[in-house]
């Protein structure tokens, strides 16, 4: 008997939960702790950006490899093997000793992540029904607000305190637990499986007849285009926000809790609506209100209050998003291709996020920031452009059930 083919969807939700936690927790808790690690290690500021290149560039690498696989042996074994090697990667930071060793356990971390990152959407998609998709994934999502609130603080202090080693253990520890859930109470789910051979060839036939369909193409430059925006955005207003409000390193800590605190409140509520209203119209209008929030950013924000209200009102539009798409992207392919397709936009969305900053630097050193507000709204337009022509809103979908039900007997007996 499989384990975990008798658990609660309850524990499933939990058990990826913890791992979007962890996973995301320690990507993001780089960039408060980046002077901890300089002063440790006597590195330049210039050096450490190193450490966020090498992960992305593996998790991009290895998502890309492991979508294929995940579609022929199952989600499962991908999302354990996955979870069990962040913890390991993540427990080598302890003997990272100089700058080289530390930037070869991060690329490990990024190899490892990039199992996991397009695997909890794929296993959500796989185990739930689709009129209950965009509740699971808006709780399963809420995981990295629940970093930001929770995660980041505690492994900030840990850093100033114990060392920047200590944070990474921490995640570590959760991320152990999420592998234990992942053991015991997590199945199979009893779907289609892919057919292709595990094989280079194999894996580059897949992406290759999934890039024929021009439905694909598009949502997968939509992911892009959704990070890309982000990227542009996100990065260079703490720095706006310092210069412009003179506010310190605290103040825009709180502005992340805050946004981390609505973004907790707002993932599962707007996946809820999308399972009753469908994908497309909370997609669209969520766009339509960022790119209005970033357009007014520079001119309305003249304090840390209204700085405040603007951020979380963008955290309210980037929650409304992300769970809505991730759930209609699921449905664009079937079980065996689903992998493929997550993976695939997992990797545009990191090349997204790396582009995007590489632009908003350039932006913000010669124009200013408001010239990052606009490149940042008009790729987020260009994303509601392709929702409303590109993309389908699979039909008869969207009507919501009683319960919370997998979507196969195996996981539901």
């Amino acid at each position: 008997m499989q384990r975990g083919q008798n658990s609660h969807p309850y524990l499933v939700l939990f058990g990826l939960w913890l791992m979007v936690f962890s996973s995301s927790s320690q990507v993001i808790i780089i960039s408060p702790i980046l002077p901890r690690i300089g002063e440790a290690l006597m590195v330049s500021e210039a050096r450490l950006g190193w450490l966020i290149t090498s992960y992305a560039v593996f998790l991009s690498i290895f998502a890309l490899i492991i979508g294929p696989i995940s579609d022929r042996v199952g989600r499962r074994l991908v999302l354990l093997v996955g979870c069990g090697s962040m913890a390991v990667a993540l427990m080598l930071h302890a003997v990272a000793d100089s700058f080289t060793s530390l930037l070869v356990v991060r690329a490990a971390a990024g190899a490892a992540g990039g199992m996991l990152s397009g695997g909890a959407v794929s296993y959500v998609g796989d185990y739930f029904p689709y009129e209950r998709r965009g509740w699971a994934n808006g709780w399963v999502m809420s995981g990295i607000a629940a970093g930001q609130i929770v995660g980041i603080p505690i492994g900030t202090i840990l850093a100033e305190h114990f060392g920047f080693r200590s944070a990474f253990l921490m995640f570590a520890a959760t991320m152990g637990a999420a592998t234990v859930l992942m053991f015991f109470f997590v199945p199979q789910p009893d779907v289609k499986r892919s057919a292709h051979p595990l094989s280079f060839m194999g894996a580059v036939r897949s992406y290759r007849e999934l890039l024929r369909d021009n439905t694909i193409v598009s949502a997968t430059i939509v992911y892009f285009l959704m990070f890309f925006g982000i990227g542009i955005y996100v990065i260079y207003l703490p720095t706006w926000l310092e210069r412009e409000l003179s506010v310190t390193g605290n103040a825009i800590a709180s502005l992340f809790l805050v946004g981390g605190i609505v973004n907790v409140i707002t993932g599962p509520l707007a996946g809820r609506i999308s399972d009753t209203v469908g994908r497309k119209p909370l997609i669209i209008v969520s766009c339509v209100g960022l790119a209005l929030v970033m357009l007014l950013t520079t001119v309305v924000v003249h304090s840390m209050l209204v700085a405040y209200l603007m951020f979380g009102l963008v955290m309210v539009t980037i929650s409304m998003r992300i769970s809505p798409l991730q759930s209609l992207m699921t449905e664009l392919v079937e079980a065996d291709r689903r992998g493929v397709l997550m993976s695939l936009a997992v990797s545009l969305g990191q090349v997204g996020i790396g582009i995007g900053g590489g632009i908003a630097g350039l932006a913000f050193t010669r124009y200013g920031f408001g010239a990052n507000t606009v490149i940042g709204a008009v790729s987020i337009a260009l994303m509601a452009i392709m929702v409303i022509f590109f993309l389908p809103e699979p039909e008869g979908r969207v009507t919501p059930v009683p319960a919370v039900a997998p979507a196969s007997a195996e996981a539901a007996s």
